[in-house]
């Protein structure tokens, strides 16, 4: 079903409607993740929790089991580790107080709960994500359609690809990934020869970590679960090849999920700026209400035609976002969108 909707206002009757004319492809009894983004501390963007309330309403009035959930990041901030981000969550409005159903991070709480899972083999030959997902009947992503500083625009793509990566995964995403280590941050932890898959990485007895290169894969476990930070990130990668390796991630998850998911995008508050930034960011568009189908490239393709292409070249030039769509086109994972 690659069918597309929408609903127009901001309000909750607004997002009702749109979840009653898309339907459940879930059943009673079902675990259902609502994935989102609960914005990083300080951020003033993010999509108000009354919206995911909603969605965990509307499930459960249905006999489903909803519960909320990201997962950890790379960067420093209120959400690299799983305890900080539930409390970034918290400060958010993002309790299960409040929503009605528990709050998760899709990583575990160490953000070892991964899996591998097939790749599409032209940039990744297994793609790593959370460990939640097998553990899922089935899934809502609630985006928040918006800029961001790589992607150019964040909506449903990004938030499955992005946002159900293992923290590995998405250094991966961005770059080559090879540890750099900045001594004055290593505490000598071991952590990053105990997750090594290789045993690229060593401990001696005195001194620091030392990082066999040419046994490297540069799967990046190390730099991800540094829980020092003391690995250095390296961001520096071709733009055009992050657009490909962001929609690969989300085309094997997708083979995983694609009968069991719904996409909703959020065409409210779009600003400059990814959730992920601290800070309040101008508005490049309107609000619009939510547009909502059953395909990630089909609601991210409405949505950028509703909100105006114009706007992301504007907000960030010189970023090939367009490559997204022709990338899923060329590796089957794009699919007719049939206008309603």
């Amino acid at each position: 079903m690659n069918d597309i909707y929408k609903s127009e206002g901001t309000t909750l009757e607004s997002l009702r409607n749109l979840l009653n004319i898309l339907g459940k492809p879930f059943r009673p009894g079902d675990r259902i993740g609502i994935k989102l983004h609960w914005g990083e501390r300080g951020n003033k963007n993010f999509l108000h929790p009354m919206y995911a309330r909603q969605i965990a309403a509307w499930l459960k009035d249905a006999g489903m089991r909803p519960f909320v959930f990201d997962t950890t990041v790379l960067y420093s901030g209120g959400r690299r580790e799983a305890a900080e981000s539930l409390k970034t969550a918290a400060e958010h409005g993002f309790t299960e107080e409040y929503l009605g159903c528990p709050v998760l991070i899709g990583d575990g709480m160490d953000g070892r709960d991964v899996i591998d899972i097939p790749g599409i083999r032209r940039h990744f030959d297994t793609v790593q994500v959370a460990g939640i997902i097998p553990k899922t009947d089935g899934f809502v992503f609630l985006s928040h359609f918006k800029g961001h500083m790589e992607a150019s625009f964040g909506g449903a793509i990004k938030n499955m690809s992005m946002g159900m990566a293992s923290r590995a995964q998405k250094q991966r995403m961005h770059a080559d990934a090879y540890p750099v280590l900045i001594p004055d941050k290593c505490i000598r932890c071991g952590v990053c020869k105990e997750v090594c898959p290789v045993g690229a990485a060593t401990l001696p007895e005195e001194g620091y970590p030392v990082y066999d290169l040419e046994k490297c894969i540069g799967c990046a476990q190390c730099i991800a679960l540094c829980p020092q930070s003391a690995l250095k990130i390296f961001w520096e990668t071709d733009i055009s090849v992050f657009q490909e390796k962001l929609v690969e991630t989300a085309a094997s998850i997708w083979k995983i999920i694609a009968s069991n998911a719904i996409f909703i995008n959020a065409l409210i508050q779009v600003v400059t700026e990814c959730d992920c930034v601290p800070g309040n960011h101008p508005k490049i568009a309107e609000d619009f209400g939510f547009i909502g189908g059953y395909h990630p490239v089909a609601v991210d393709e409405e949505s950028i035609k509703t909100v105006g292409a114009d706007k992301f070249d504007n907000a960030h030039p010189f970023i090939p976002w367009r490559r997204q769509f022709s990338y899923a086109s060329e590796i089957g994972f794009a699919p007719r969108v049939n206008q309603q």
